[in-house]
């Protein structure tokens, strides 16, 4: 089966009070995602060298490994200890931040599915943090024109549009703009059958559309080009008359 995704996108209608705790936990976020950036920096300056040699008189530090999805996940228990106000924040939400850091940094170093690397990731201001996302929304988090949000409870939603049946939802993402602040579902549809081809590569016929023949196949086929208007002219020219 072929799973279909979409996203629909809503505005919201937080009470002052959650307003007030999604504006916090953007800002933790933003410090958050900003730590991890430059943990990943800091290990990639420090390991990386461009030459292969150095005098013996040279200390070597001792290297440490480099942070990854994983251990950069297993930092959270630690840092909710220490700070004991991203307790506040719904855990997997933090996780995602741990996952947005990593696609950020691997565009930089290896580059995308085409190779194609992006520039050097960029810390982010409390200005260009607006987003974050449950990437495991619970099915039945919408109720009619309420979503229910893991510890910001529930916020009312100006459902535009229905969402469409047999969509499950997979994700929550929350977004603030210049005129409020908004939702997007990430909706996934199981029940699109298979597209099955009976074509048979070895039956595959090439065709090539050219100026001088209608078309030439793979198999050295010619098709003329039929002239259509040319042949019609004379019967034309009696219609006009």
């Amino acid at each position: 089966m072929i799973n279909l995704r979409t996203a629909y996108q809503y505005r919201l209608r937080p009470t002052q009070q959650q307003a007030t705790e999604i504006d916090r936990w953007l800002s933790m976020l933003c410090a958050q995602y900003n730590y991890l950036l430059a943990d990943r920096f800091n290990w990639h300056e420090q390991n990386r060298c461009s030459i292969n040699a150095c005098h013996l008189v040279c200390h070597l530090p001792e290297l440490r490994d480099n942070p990854d999805y994983y251990s950069q996940k297993k930092t959270l228990p630690v840092l909710k200890k220490d700070r004991p106000w991203y307790k506040d924040i719904h855990s997997q939400v933090l996780q995602d931040v741990v996952k947005r850091v990593k696609t950020t940094f691997d565009r930089f170093l290896k580059g995308d599915c085409n190779g194609k690397r992006s520039r050097r990731p960029r810390f982010k201001s409390h200005s260009r943090y607006k987003t974050f996302t449950y990437p495991q929304a619970k099915q039945d988090c919408l109720h009619g024109n309420l979503l229910n949000l893991p510890k910001l409870g529930k916020v009312k939603v100006i459902l535009h549009r229905p969402v469409p049946e047999g969509f499950k939802i997979k994700t929550v993402s929350i977004t603030k703009k210049a005129d409020g602040y908004y939702t997007t579902l990430s909706l996934e549809d199981k029940a699109v059958p298979d597209v099955k081809s009976d074509l048979k590569p070895d039956k595959i016929v090439g065709i090539d559309v050219g100026l001088k023949e209608f078309l030439t196949t793979s198999n050295n086929e010619v098709v003329a080009i039929p002239q259509t208007y040319r042949k019609a002219q004379k019967r034309l020219r009696r219609i006009h008359a």
